[in-house]
């Protein structure tokens, strides 16, 4: 069986990812399926442009097809004006490139099938949904051949099951399919996998294979031109290996030339667009950084933090510490450092909507280098049975956490301590928990304090609230003396949608404001259903014998509803 561990390992994963992708197409038919919205959008648009429209400057059709998928988000930030009047695209093309023969069958078969030829009908999402897994599993399979060269095959095995199953992989392979990441993931396997082979045995395929693989994945994620480091530092983990490598590199120059060459033809189809759309053979599409400040929270931040949601990845660091004897020690060593460091330089660290840091996920496969390193020497000790369970522990944990995050429990932005404290492995969290998402008071033991009701609506009471305006539950100056907390406790039903509402406890005394607030539409609520939520908000004492105002507001627009059972309450110790 240890022989078959690994390819077990393999299966085992695609099954867990198949499974995802089909437990993730929305009900009520295969055409709710939508994968090219939003920032996938931006990726997946050379096709259509170009290949059904033959409009990637003015873009004309890009309105009625998002008055019919609504794909763009809002506003087009997918594209923007060049100098010469021109669209230009801010994301690159290389996506495009690596979905383009999926979007060719979908095509086809969108004809046959009688759907629109409009490059977003249901062929279409499906095609990339199909594309993905494809990549994913490219990707799993290369990485097992790699891992092999230099760990056994229980090892290799364990890698892999804690590389894909323990960390945010499965969502940007399985669901969040339109996304780059893990059309890259097979890159990043593929050219260790031929930097592995160049190194082994130079021989010009694998020399321009390499150049081609870091071309493709720069027109990917410009910020994969990292990759060079790879091929660049292997087999020089020690003096005499690198004097070796060098020498052998000074026998070979025209392989460097014909890498070179690779790579220059792997970015070209970019430079092509560009100079069409543009003019310019390079186009600045705006990405900031903050090399001089970078954003720790990316790894260590309760909003997303890689470490905290996906804490496996600790595994991944620890284990760059046991490479020392492997000929990639340099190589995975000076990789992970660089590639970590610009991920977190980004300006815009929260990179969108997203569970744990999505930017790392394309470059697992060097990750799972140290990983494997690390579970080899694990190997050896009398703990590995401890370190089995925390592996099936974090599986666990993750599994549970995506369906989290596939029901916004985990939030894709808003995270925070005390809320993510609250909603850990539970699959019932309350209207107090999600309190948590905007407020950090809560009373969680009532007993010793004195209550007061300071007003009730039991009978179901319509309301009306215009953009900026507030509807007031309550309002009132009880005398408070102690510890006092005001507890709200109601539900709502809204009839037209409820986004940027909220539920708002406000103290006043003379000029002094303090309010506290949670959203109406928080991830346990429903739109046109009853809901219920509760706020808890501590009086300061400086605010005692000041002005209470319980109500709901919305900033944006008109809410119109129901509220019922409304209680408020005052706490005293």
């Amino acid at each position: 069986m240890k022989k078959y561990a690994s390819l077990l390992a393999c299966i085992i994963t695609c099954f867990v990812l198949v499974q995802n992708r089909y437990a993730h197409i929305p009900e009520g038919g295969k055409d709710q399926l939508k994968l090219t919205d939003w920032d996938a959008f931006g990726y997946y648009m050379y096709l259509p442009s170009i290949l059904i429209y033959n409009d990637y400057k003015e873009l004309n059709w890009v309105q009625e097809i998002d008055n019919n998928y609504h794909v763009v988000g809002g506003e087009l930030y997918q594209a923007r004006k060049a100098k010469n009047g021109n669209f230009v695209y801010k994301y690159f093309g290389g996506v495009a490139l690596l979905q383009l023969p999926f979007f060719a069958i979908a095509h086809w078969l969108a004809r046959s099938m009688d759907y629109p030829q409009d490059g977003f009908s249901p062929p279409y999402q499906y095609a990339v949904a199909f594309a993905t897994l494809f990549y994913a599993f490219l990707g799993i399979f290369v990485l097992r051949r790699v891992l092999k060269k230099y760990f056994d095959d229980v090892t290799t095995a364990i890698t892999i099951l804690l590389l894909c199953l323990a960390t945010n992989f499965i969502q940007y392979a399985a669901v969040d399919s339109g996304m780059s990441h893990v059309y890259i993931f097979p890159l990043y396997a593929l050219v260790l996998y031929t930097t592995l082979k160049w190194h082994e045995r130079p021989r010009m395929v694998w020399a321009f294979a390499t150049g081609y693989i870091i071309g493709l994945a720069t027109i990917c994620r410009p910020t994969e031109a990292v990759m060079l480091f790879i091929p660049l530092l292997w087999n020089t983990w020690s003096k005499e290996a690198a004097k070796e490598k060098w020498q052998t590199v000074k026998q070979h120059r025209p392989h460097i030339v014909a890498a070179v060459v690779a790579g220059i033809l792997g970015i070209l189809p970019q430079i092509l667009y560009w100079k069409s759309a543009t003019g310019q053979l390079i186009y600045d599409v705006g990405s900031a950084w903050d090399f001089l400040t970078p954003h720790l929270r990316v790894l260590i931040g309760w909003e997303k933090g890689w470490f905290i949601y996906t804490p496996v990845t600790i595994f991944f660091i620890v284990g760059l510490f046991f490479i020392k004897k492997y000929p990639f020690r340099k190589s995975v060593l000076w990789f992970c450092i660089l590639n970590i460091y610009i991920i977190i330089a980004w300006r815009d660290w929260h990179y969108g909507g997203s569970y744990s840091t999505r930017a790392l996920v394309q470059s697992y496969p060097v990750f799972a280098l140290a990983l494997g390193a690390f579970v080899q020497h694990v190997q050896q000790q009398k703990w590995r049975w401890l370190f089995y369970a925390a592996g099936v522990y974090l599986v666990i944990v993750n599994m549970f956490q995506l369906e989290q995050y596939a029901k916004t429990i985990i939030h894709f932005r808003d995270m925070n301590r005390l809320y993510y404290s609250a909603v850990y492995l539970d699959a019932d969290p309350t209207p107090l928990d999600m309190s948590l998402l905007d407020n950090d008071e809560v009373l969680l033991n009532e007993n010793g304090y004195t209550k007061t009701q300071l007003a009730a609506i039991a009978e179901e009471k319509d309301i009306v609230i215009g953009e900026g305006e507030k509807s007031i539950l309550y309002t009132g100056s009880p005398q408070t003396a102690g510890d006092a907390w005001i507890k709200v406790k109601g539900a709502v039903n809204v009839h037209d949608g409820f986004w940027e509402g909220h539920l708002n406890i406000e103290l006043q005394k003379g000029d002094s404001v303090r309010r506290t607030r949670c959203r109406m539409a928080n991830p346990i609520s429903k739109n046109q259903q009853w809901n219920n939520y509760e706020l808890h908000a501590h009086i300061p004492d400086y605010f005692k014998g000041g002005t209470i105002t319980v109500y709901l507001n919305r900033d944006i627009a008109t809410l119109s509803g129901i509220v019922r059972d409304i209680e408020i309450t005052l706490l005293e110790k």
